[in-house]
């Protein structure tokens, strides 16, 4: 059974999809994907669907909608008994399936598994973080509700995103391929004006296109938002970048040195071998 949470909740069993219907059971099954073979407090799923408006039969509800969703899913994947899939604890609840059949949990392992293989195999980069970025859908845990794990969730991933968008950028710059990200720099740029990293990377691919003054506009721009939204100066490594554009060192025009993007020997843990389907 896949799960899929990065856009709206889809569940998926032997290729055919699953309708959960109701936001209060598209919740707890989301809930519950997050930490799969871990127990979900049962307090923690009640604040989740309820938060502060907690009715007087709340714990009674939640039985239901778990006993509702168990029917659900026997019925639609032809299997007699869920309970094995969604079991009861003695504080909770858990989902028993495997992480890697969790869109969000494989995302965030391939980003990790890309950060693994930076100054290793760049190419291998590139390739793994193309399909995991292809596995969105749209914004995470669309409408799986507005509770606190969720919350929590949807801004751990979107953070996660832009560290796999920065892994990205990085690889493409040390394969030399500087004036192809930039459309997209800019872009990220506009949309997170105050993402150091993001800017870094693009003063150096405008530097290595012959754009010195481009990338000194960019520094500025950022500089100007930093200090205008959060009274900071830039950080170390984005001022040292701008005095490396200044004084037009040397090292700004290196990609890759030789060898880097030849295949790694490297061996990393994958989940489902890093596929997703």
């Amino acid at each position: 059974m896949q799960i899929r949470l990065l856009g709206p909740l889809q569940v998926i069993e032997e290729h055919v999809p699953i309708d959960i219907p109701g936001e209060k059971l598209r919740t707890i099954t989301a809930a519950l994907a997050l930490t799969p073979g871990t127990p979900v407090l049962a307090v923690d799923l009640l604040d989740e669907l309820w938060g502060d408006h907690l009715p007087k039969t709340a714990e009674n509800s939640l039985q239901s909608h778990i006993a509702r969703l168990r029917r659900i899913l026997a019925k639609q994947t032809g299997k007699p008994s869920t309970r094995d899939l969604i079991r009861t604890s003695h504080s909770g609840y858990l989902l028993d399936v495997d992480p890697a059949d969790v869109d969000a949990l494989w995302f965030t392992h391939a980003v990790d598994v890309a950060s693994q293989y930076m100054n290793q195999d760049f190419e291998r980069v590139v390739k793994l973080l193309t399909e995991a970025f292809a596995v969105w859908r749209g914004p995470a845990l669309l409408d799986a509700g507005n509770g606190m794990i969720c919350r929590i969730a949807y801004a751990r991933l979107e953070e996660t995103k832009l560290i796999g968008r920065e892994l990205f950028v990085e690889a493409h710059l040390k394969l030399g391929r500087h004036q192809q990200v930039i459309p997209e720099l800019e872009q990220l740029l506009t949309q997170h004006p105050l993402r150091e990293r993001f800017c870094e990377q693009l003063m150096t691919a405008l530097y290595r296109s012959g754009r010195q003054a481009d990338a000194i506009s960019a520094y500025r721009r950022v500089q100007h938002n930093l200090a205008a939204e959060l009274g900071i100066d830039p950080g170390p490594g984005m001022q040292r970048k701008f005095k490396e554009v200044l004084q037009q060192e040397e090292n700004l025009l290196r990609g890759t040195s030789g060898g880097e993007s030849a295949t790694a020997k490297l061996t990393l843990p994958g989940r489902g071998q890093l596929k997703w389907t």
